[in-house]
């Protein structure tokens, strides 16, 4: 893994968000890359539940105030950063006080439910990291997406950035997690995932607006799929390995270069 540039698009992140496993894997995987010699940026959301102050997160004005255009409204786009204390590692938080900071929760509400943005917040998201990888001008060998709402990121490269040529040879892994895959993923899917440019087909198999189809599509435009817990719902790994996907498994970051190494060989491992 050593020189490899490895970009990680997570929904959590210790110490940020805490209580996961998903977490912790946000911090540990890139930690853990890092120490191997790989080249690392990795992303997060900034959530509200955030706190900036404690966790000493700066502004980056140089990558921020960018207007990203989501389901035909204009977001303005803030790049915060922060290092985990003890560590080498920077995280990236993208920000926009519509979508993130000012609001109480992470991916639901005060009453438990999902916001009904949740669809636009992950396309702004993922929109995000890329065009700030853009800014950066730094060339990623291998996005790694941890968790459903970083899931816009495969087909979002593969088809909206298709001739970029920042991400012309790069290859994408998704993690697995346990996920209620029915939980809904907002009210109007398909106006803002038109930004990911998907063929009609697709449109309305994401007019479900489920977790469970946004995986798959993540699936269907990833090199390899991991399973990164141990409650992975086991449809999602058939869906996989139905479409001929290599798949891993990575539940700690002990065997992170073996994986990657198969990974970059186009290896194909059964879990």
């Amino acid at each position: 893994m050593k020189g490899k540039k490895i970009l990680y698009v997570n929904q959590e992140v210790e110490p940020y968000i805490v209580g996961s496993h998903l977490a912790q894997q946000g911090a540990n995987l890139p930690r853990a890359a890092l120490e191997n010699g790989a080249e690392v940026r990795t992303f997060i959301p900034k959530y509200g539940v955030i706190n900036e102050r404690r966790n000493q997160l700066h502004d980056v004005h140089r990558l921020s105030g960018l207007n990203l255009m989501i389901a035909k409204e204009d977001y303005t786009l803030i790049i915060k950063v922060a290092s985990i204390q003890g560590t080498r590692l920077q995280v990236y938080f993208i920000d926009n006080l519509e979508f993130f900071s000012t609001r109480h929760g992470i991916l639901h509400d005060e009453t438990d439910e999902p916001y009904a943005d949740n669809d636009q917040r992950g396309v702004f998201f993922a929109k995000g990291v890329l065009e700030t990888i853009k800014k950066l001008r730094w060339m990623p060998d291998l996005i790694h997406c941890n968790g459903w709402f970083a899931s816009y990121i495969p087909p979002m490269v593969r088809l909206a950035y298709k001739h970029d040529p920042l991400f012309s040879k790069v290859k994408i892994a998704t993690s697995l997690y346990e996920d209620n895959l029915n939980e809904s993923i907002g009210v109007a899917p398909k106006e803002s995932a038109a930004v990911l440019k998907l063929p009609e087909e697709e449109l309305t198999l994401l007019a479900d607006g489920s977790h469970r189809v946004l995986s798959e599509l993540a699936i269907r435009y990833s090199d390899a799929v991991i399973v990164g817990d141990m409650d992975v719902d086991p449809s999602m790994i058939h869906y996989a390995e139905e479409r001929g996907k290599a798949v891993h498994t990575l539940r700690t970051p002990e065997n992170i270069d073996d994986v990657y190494a198969k990974i970059f060989a186009n290896e194909q491992a059964k879990v």
